[in-house]
């Protein structure tokens, strides 16, 4: 990794620090090399839970890097197979990402805080979208925003300039739970254990039925769900741990997933 992304591994879970002094914007390159972080972590059999937030207490993300949009930069560069910040293009994830909003969350960094499965905000975090006053949309958020939010307010926040603090965020449900800035971090983590102690599979199941499913209506996305055509789903009914659950259940002891 460069110093522009710091990772730590803490059991399952996967820390990834986005370091770009002074607002942590993201570059072209930035962007393929958190793609390549979270390749990496959906790779790996022993994390199941990933951790995104930005160095300092100032910025989470200001987004796409203008310095290097000025220097030339298009705005539909190669940002990696994971989209602009490494993974809110990955619909086909199978293991969650907690955002854990340290600061201010503007244009393409709350386009990644909206990815994220699971978001912590420190009570000083404000969330925006200046693109329409820059003569661009944000992308990402013209397509997320309308599906969280009533249409006026996403509106308001789309192209109208609404800027929203973290409790107002939480609020709408765009975010978790909000905590002092000191404690962001072990909130996250906090978090992040009770995530990982479920089962993997399991987890990567309701992922899966989110995905296949959340646009369509009762009756239809029922009969998805038995047709036989979502995998995870029908490999975690088949698994080994789908029998660890109930058996550790009745012996009274925590169950071990294998991931089988």
């Amino acid at each position: 990794m460069t110093d522009s992304v710091v990772t730590a591994v803490r059991g399952p879970v996967l820390e990834v620090v986005l370091d770009r002094p002074k607002a942590n914007a993201i570059d072209a390159a930035t962007s393929r090399e958190l793609s390549a972080v979270f390749a990496a972590f959906l790779d790996d059999d022993d994390l199941r839970v990933a951790i995104f937030t930005g160095a300092g207490d100032r910025f989470f993300s200001a987004g796409w890097d203008l310095k290097a949009a000025a220097a030339g930069e298009d705005y539909e560069a190669d940002y990696g197979p994971g989209g602009f910040g490494g993974f809110a293009e990955l619909l086909d994830r199978h293991k969650p990402v907690i955002g854990a909003v340290n600061g201010m969350a503007v244009g393409g960094g709350f386009e990644i805080a909206l990815a994220a499965d699971l978001v912590v905000a420190a009570d000083h975090a404000r969330f925006w979208l200046p693109e329409a006053g820059l003569g661009i949309i944000p992308d990402a958020g013209a397509v997320r925003l309308p599906r969280m939010l009533p249409p006026v307010i996403a509106n308001e926040v789309l192209w109208a300039g609404r800027r929203l603090d973290a409790a107002e965020a939480q609020r709408w449900g765009l975010v978790n739970s909000v905590v002092a800035g000191a404690d962001l971090m072990e909130e996250a983590r906090a978090l992040a254990r009770r995530a990982a102690e479920a089962a993997p599979l399991a987890v990567a199941a309701v992922m899966e039925i989110g995905v296949r499913t959340g646009h369509l209506g009762l009756a239809e996305a029922f009969r998805r769900l038995r047709s036989g055509e979502m995998a995870r789903y029908e490999t975690m009914l088949a698994s080994e741990d789908a029998q660890e659950g109930p058996r550790a259940f009745t012996e009274g002891r925590p169950p071990r997933w294998s991931g089988r």
